[in-house]
């Protein structure tokens, strides 16, 4: 099992956050085939073999996401993808 683990900083307003974060999780979703839920200012994302969440902080996003054993030959790509759409979504 592998893990994935991003601090990514942020200006924005508790509102518009919680958007990105959505819009975030609705694109890793068409992407890789994730559901999502939140819980409080948590998002939880998962499918077969990917478990993971991103807690909303003030000026920062946690994104933490656990690779089943197919998952883990594609953790670069998988990361390389969240960083990307975290920067776009976040700047």
């Amino acid at each position: 099992m592998s893990t994935i683990e991003i601090r990514h900083p942020h200006s924005l307003p508790p509102a518009q956050a919680r958007q990105a974060v959505e819009d975030f999780a609705v694109k890793l979703g068409q992407r890789f085939g994730l559901e999502h839920r939140w819980e409080g200012d948590v998002l939880h994302f998962k499918r077969t073999g990917v478990d993971g969440h991103i807690a909303l902080q003030p000026g920062q996003l946690l994104v933490t996401a656990k690779l089943g054993l197919l998952f883990t030959a594609m953790k670069g790509p998988i990361e390389q993808e969240m960083r990307r759409v975290l920067a776009e979504r976040l700047g």
